[in-house]
Formats: C-alpha cells, structure tokens, sequence
C-alpha cells in the first residue's frame, strides 16, 4: 500500500490515504480483446525500424534508444534543463508532511490538472477540516515518486468527501486584435426599375 499523503497547516496536521480517481471508476469501461485463429489473446508488439528487435508491450517504459539505437535502461538517464545543466531529482512527498497555505478555490482555475485522488481521512486536525467545509482549499508540492518535477497539489473538501487535483499552473494569454476594424456602409443606391410590362 502507497504511504499516506500528509500535510502541515500551520503547526496542525492531517493524513490522507489516497487511490487515483479515473475515467473507468466513474463510467466502467469496455476492452476489446484481439483474439488469434485458436482462440488465444493476441499481444501487441511492434518491430523497430531495422527490423531486428521485437519490442513487446511495457518494454518501453524499462528505458530508451539513443540516435544510435544504443539501450539506455531507466536508472542510468540523467535529467538536463534547456541549457545543458544537470537537473537533480526531486524525491517523492508521499509519507512526508508537507507545509500548506491557503488558497480559494478559484486559484484551480489556472491549474492543468492531470491527476485527482480520493482521500480516505485517517487524521485530520479539526482546524484544517473547518477551513476545509469553509469552501477554502490547502495548496502544497506534491510528488508520487522521485523524478525531475514536482506538481502543485490542491486539498479541497465538498458534499463526496476529500479530494487532492495535482497538476501545473498556467499562465492564459489572452488574445486581441492590433487593430479593430470598424464596419463601414456605403450609402444605398437606389436602383430604378426600368422593367416595361408591356414587353411580355
């Protein structure tokens, strides 16, 4: 079982068990199953571009190829910023308290969400859930496991329970016109009608 999400709001603390909310729990969902002429489950693979290596699925999540289709396994990668300098791993908050600060809801607004947990309270200061059922949420740095980036997350309580959004912030750009272009009419020209009835 994953260690506890934990957070420190202002010398008082609560402690969360968590499982990810996703499309499947709250709709179901369907797979089909590509079977061979036998009846048996069909594994998807694919061949590399020379044609000498059969990669299974989940084989390319243990590593990558260089440019010179040399295997780079995961635990040897190094992580680099857009300037070449070494980047060093951020290791993961999971069973660590993490200091919060208040937020209003309204700051989600500018958060890309890419995952949501469900919590599952096992100790909540009594301090944290009122601001909590107050509409006001708990923003802190958040990461599953140690990488390269920690995310924002955002504790936020309602009518379902407690619930965790992790994502980044964004920075919307609004665009506008250099210039507006007014609309203009010509005058309205009135056209004769010469047309003689006599004619038909």
């Amino acid at each position: 079982m994953a260690k506890p999400i934990v957070i420190n709001y202002q010398g008082e603390e609560a402690k969360f068990s968590h499982k990810k909310v996703d499309r499947s729990k709250l709709y179901g969902s369907k797979k089909r199953i590509q079977l061979d002429s036998v009846g048996e489950n069909c594994l998807r693979c694919e061949l590399t571009e020379d044609g000498s290596t059969l990669l299974m699925s989940g084989m390319t999540s243990q590593g990558y190829f260089d440019s010179d289709s040399n295997w780079i396994p995961n635990n040897e990668l190094i992580g680099m910023d857009l300037n070449g300098n070494l980047l060093s791993k951020n290791p993961s908050t999971l069973g660590i308290a993490q200091d919060a600060v208040l937020s209003d809801v309204e700051s989600l607004l500018d958060l890309a969400v890419d995952s949501i947990y469900q919590l599952d309270p096992e100790e909540v200061a009594d301090s944290i859930q009122a601001l909590l059922e107050s509409g006001k949420a708990l923003r802190f740095s958040f990461n599953y496991r140690e990488d390269y980036h920690a995310e924002l997350a955002y504790l936020v309580f309602n009518d379902e329970g407690h619930f965790v959004l992790i994502g980044n912030p964004t920075k919307p750009q609004w665009m506008e016109l250099d210039q507006v272009i007014e609309e203009g009419f010509e005058d309205e020209v009135e056209v004769e009608d010469d047309l003689d009835f006599e004619m038909f």
